[in-house]
This record gives structure tokens, sequence and C-alpha cells, in this order.
């Protein structure tokens, strides 16, 4: 029986992009097109199978342990991106500012989709869902660096808003205008839910 149900929501790539150096700089540059692998878009600073890990997994491993890469890829929305430029006072965000590997539109609230839920490219492609990336830092830095005063607001008018980190369970060309399905699990939400977040 099918774990995963494929819906009616779709998404438009509006924008794609790559960070070449984590170390350098957030700031991604855009692509035309890219051919995903396995190990995310090739030559990506997030990319590969493993990474050290971070402080969003600091309650499981010691920072800089080797752990399987699950955010090859930061995914956003054109929609979500637009409300945190708003909440800020800025008339855009770009997504090179955010490190964005892609920008999608189309999927309402985007960045509380389920997490292990996929999208999937009409070549068959497929990138699979992590978790909801949390507000940081770093896209401040670059948005200061374009609009000085502002990079300090990011955080904040981001919350909810960042979209999601994500990993390619199949490889496959992705191009702008290509359109993603979306498929969640066909999965009961767990009842204690809420009495374990509370712990």
């Amino acid at each position: 029986m099918p774990a995963l149900k494929p819906t009616s929501f779709t998404a438009t790539i509006t924008w794609l992009g790559w960070v070449p150096s984590r170390d350098a700089s957030l700031r991604a540059e855009p692509l035309d097109a890219v051919e995903v692998t396995l190990d995310g878009f090739p030559g990506e600073d997030h990319g590969g199978p493993t990474r050290a890990s971070c402080s969003r997994v600091r309650s499981q491993y010691t920072p800089g342990t080797e752990i399987r890469n699950t955010r090859q890829l930061t995914i956003l929305s054109a929609e979500e991106l637009a409300l945190t430029a708003k909440a800020m006072g800025l008339e855009r965000i770009e997504p090179a500012w955010v490190g964005a590997s892609l920008i999608l539109e189309g999927i309402p609230d985007f960045t509380c989709v389920p997490p292990a839920s996929r999208l999937m490219s009409d070549s068959g492609g497929g990138i699979a869902i992590d978790i909801e990336n949390r507000p940081c830092i770093y896209p401040g830095k670059e948005i200061e660096a374009e609009a000085e005063g502002y990079g300090k607001l990011y955080k904040p008018a981001a919350k909810g808003r960042r979209g999601v980190t994500a990993w390619v369970e199949h490889g496959g060309r992705l191009a702008l205008g290509d359109v993603l399905t979306l498929h969640v699990p066909d999965q009961s939400v767990w009842p204690h839910l809420e009495v374990a977040r509370a712990g």
C-alpha cells in the first residue's frame, strides 16, 4: 500500500540557485537549470551524502558529528518570501540573499508542509522534504549588505516562513518553469505531539 499520497497541489519553479562556498557567503548564484544528483546540486556547498551536525540537531549530536545530509537543499515559497519582505518594510527579498536552492510558487503555507513529503517532477525526479528551516542570522547579513538597517529584521520576520530543508531522493533535470507536484505522507497526526513538544 502506498505511503505517500499525490495531491492536487503543484508549484512552479521560479528561481534556482547554488551556493559556491558557504565559508565565503550564504549568497546563492542563479541558475536556469541544473542536473540534480543524489548528492544535491553538483558543486553546491551544501551537497554531499553526509554533513557535519549543526546547532539545529544539538539535542541529538555533538556539533561537528558526521550525519546523513538531509539538508542538501533550501526551498522557499515566493509567497512567503514576499510576506517576509513586507513584514520587514522591504519591497522585495532576492532569493540569492537567503541562499535559496529553489523558490516555488503555488503551494500555500509551504513552510508547514508535512516532513517526509515529496516534490515530484514530471520527469520522475524526486525531492524529499526534511523539516522546517528555522530563520538564522546569516540571511540577515546578506540583506544588510543590500539594505542597511534591515538585516536584523529578517530573523523575526521570517519565523514560520523560512521554507524547508530537503534532500534529493531521485535525480534529474530541474529548470525554471518546471512544475512539481506535492505528495504527502498518508499518515495520521500523532495524538501525543502536543505533549511531546511541551516536554
